[in-house]
């Protein structure tokens, strides 16, 4: 099992900025953001090249970051969609090998329909959803910026509807995508519902000192009440800077963690 690397405050509770709490228990870190100034800092953004969460906390001077698509590292292209202020920067159709193999061909419209967190502009006032890719934005919104992952896991875990597992007649599993159905560090992200129409995202990075399957990555978003909640990449990519806090699964204590297509900031 690959260690999870563990910069961190010999606290439960960690000190945060006035829209940002992050807390730690139990191998489980609990980031809560909240506040107009939050939606106006939030972006998802794509490199190139592909680079570590830390260097891309420190290059975009960001509070608060997490790794989010999912990506090929053989072509270091995003099997997810990324927009970054309002333009599609990643789209998944233009990576070869997704849409060239004869599995994963036969199966693209689920891929293409998984879920995404989105903040949206509707008509100036900023707003999130979670939702599948495809699904209608309300009339007079346009979607600012948005990460996609997946799967879906509140309201309904969606499994099967986003092609990461596929079963046989009788009901057996026979293919599994992102380690859905075994314990791994996971990234997770959903969205709670406060009064007079505010919403708080409430982040959860399991790392390997507690890791997950996605039953209970669903289970641990119920548990706190949230509305909607989806996962990214997990794994490997699991990662998050936020102070002098650096998470990172990797193959060998020491490593600065795995090199990453995509990520959330939180711009200073």
């Amino acid at each position: 099992m690959k260690k999870i690397v563990l910069i961190v405050l010999s606290m439960l509770f960690l000190p945060a900025y006035a829209n940002i709490n992050v807390t730690y228990e139990d191998g489980i870190y609990h980031a809560i953001l909240k506040g107009d100034k939050i939606k106006k800092q939030l972006k998802f953004v794509s490199k190139s090249n592909l680079i570590t969460n830390k260097e891309a906390h420190n290059t975009a001077g960001s509070k608060f970051t997490i790794n989010t698509g999912f990506f090929d590292p053989k072509n270091q292209k995003s099997i997810s969609y990324i927009v970054y202020d309002y333009q599609t920067v990643e789209d998944p159709l233009f990576n070869e090998n997704l849409t060239q193999n004869p599995v994963l061909r036969k199966n693209l419209k689920k891929i293409i329909n998984r879920s995404e967190f989105r903040v949206l502009d509707c008509d100036s006032k900023i707003k999130y959803e979670i939702a599948p890719h495809n699904s209608k934005i309300d009339f007079l919104c346009s979607v600012k910026t948005s990460a996609q992952g997946g799967p879906q896991l509140l309201p309904q875990l969606r499994l099967e509807e986003e092609f990461f597992i596929v079963k046989d007649a009788d009901g057996n599993v026979i293919r599994e995508s992102a380690s859905v159905l075994h314990k791994t560090p996971r990234t997770l992200i959903g969205l709670k519902s406060l009064p007079k129409g505010e919403q708080e995202i409430h982040v959860f990075v399991v790392t390997n000192e507690h890791p997950m399957d996605i039953y209970e990555a669903r289970d641990l978003c119920a548990k706190y009440g949230l509305d909607s909640a989806m996962a990214f990449d997990g794994g490997s990519s699991t990662s998050m800077n936020y102070k002098n806090i650096n998470v990172v699964s990797t193959q060998e204590s020491g490593d600065t963690g795995r090199a990453l297509k995509s990520f959330m900031i939180i711009q200073k």
